[in-house]
Order: structure tokens, then sequence, then C-alpha cells
């Protein structure tokens, strides 16, 4: 798994259920992402790679739902995307929690520069107003974050809650080429935008080099 992705993973933190324990938010995650998953091999949920989103938002009238935290956004978006994060900054300053961000933050948040984060409880209710469909759950979405695994995620939830017109963006926007995309903001390509902290500061020499583009 890639970095981001395990960074997502080891901080699925907080459950949408208050007071469940939080190695059972974990598992719940992983089944979520499992579950979703067995949605996209029936066809139930369409995978769309992203050389092929341009169509799916055009022609097949999808709409782009990014479900990354803020900070991966503000490094690179496309323009006109809807916005939910799925995971969420944890401002939680009790001491279980302080000794767990010191450990992240020695592990994943000082390579990645990967915040600590819990899961957003209003994560289904955020989309509804979002999407401001009259409520209606036949909004088609195409569903997408840094690497593929928090949109799998995410992906679950909606389809739980009721939605069917649903597409997930296979690989997330890493596996994104220059003009996969039409309309990208942000002062990082979007391939890129889940890459921070000391990682962040390689691929700038990696760039500087010529050895990625």
């Amino acid at each position: 798994m890639a970095m981001g992705a395990a960074a997502a993973a080891s901080t699925c933190i907080r459950s949408a259920s208050p007071g469940l324990p939080r190695c059972r938010v974990r598992a719940q995650a992983t089944s979520w992402a499992g579950g979703a998953e067995a949605l996209v091999r029936s066809g139930a949920v369409k995978a769309v790679r992203p050389r092929d989103a341009a169509e799916a938002l055009g022609a097949e009238g999808f709409r782009l739902l990014d479900v990354r935290p803020e900070w991966e956004r503000a490094r690179a978006s496309v323009r006109g995307s809807v916005h939910v994060a799925l995971f969420v900054g944890d401002d939680e300053m009790g001491p279980v929690t302080l000794l767990k961000k010191w450990v992240h933050l020695g592990y994943i948040g000082l390579w990645t520069g990967q915040g600590f984060t819990k899961m957003n409880d209003r994560f289904v209710e955020d989309v509804a107003a979002a999407v401001a469909d009259g409520g209606s759950k036949d909004a088609k979405l195409l569903v997408a974050c840094g690497e593929g695994l928090r949109s799998l995620i995410a992906v679950r939830m909606l389809h739980d809650d009721g939605y069917r017109n649903l597409a997930w963006l296979a690989g997330g926007f890493s596996k994104c080429a220059d003009g996969d995309f039409a309309d990208v903001e942000g002062e990082s390509k979007l391939q890129y935008a889940t890459i921070g902290g000391a990682s962040y500061i390689f691929l700038q020499i990696l760039l500087l080099l010529g050895v990625v583009k």
C-alpha cells in the first residue's frame, strides 16, 4: 500500500458512532473499504480511471466529490468539485490523544505531512447538504481521494445511505496524469497533492533534477 493510503488507514481514528473503541473503528473502516471493492466488482459502483474522468464528469453527468482533508485539497484541487472531508483534524487534547499524536508525528506526520485525524461524524449529512439536490439520493457522484482508499470507504458509506449513482476514481488523484482534469488549482500538481512533510522536500529535489515530471 502506498504511504498516503497507509497514513489514511492508520489515521482512521474516531468512530462515526461516538464511544466505539478505536480498534473497532479501524476494523470497521477496513470492512467498509472491502465492501466497496465488492460493489465495484459487481458493477453497482462504477470504477473510473483518471484518464476517463473528463468523460464521466462531462458526457455522463457525474459531479466530482473530493473527500480528502482540507490540507491536501489546499495543495491542489479540481475547480468546481464538491468537497466534503471524510476525515477531519482531531483537536482533542486529552492525555491519551496527545500521546497518540506524538506517536503519529514520529512515524507518519514528519514524513508525509499528514495530520492526526478522526472520522467526520457528519460525513453523510455533509454530502447531502453539499450536493444540495433536494435531499435526493439520485445524484451522480464520482468519489475521489488521494490514493483511492478513503474514497472506497466513502463510497460504501454513501451506498449504505441509499446513493445508487456512484462512481469511484480508481487509484485516486495520485494516478492522474497532466491534463486528466482540465481545471486544476493550487501550488502542486494534483497527483502530488498527498505528498507532504519530508517527502515533499524529496519530491522537490527529484523535480529539480528532472527525475520525475
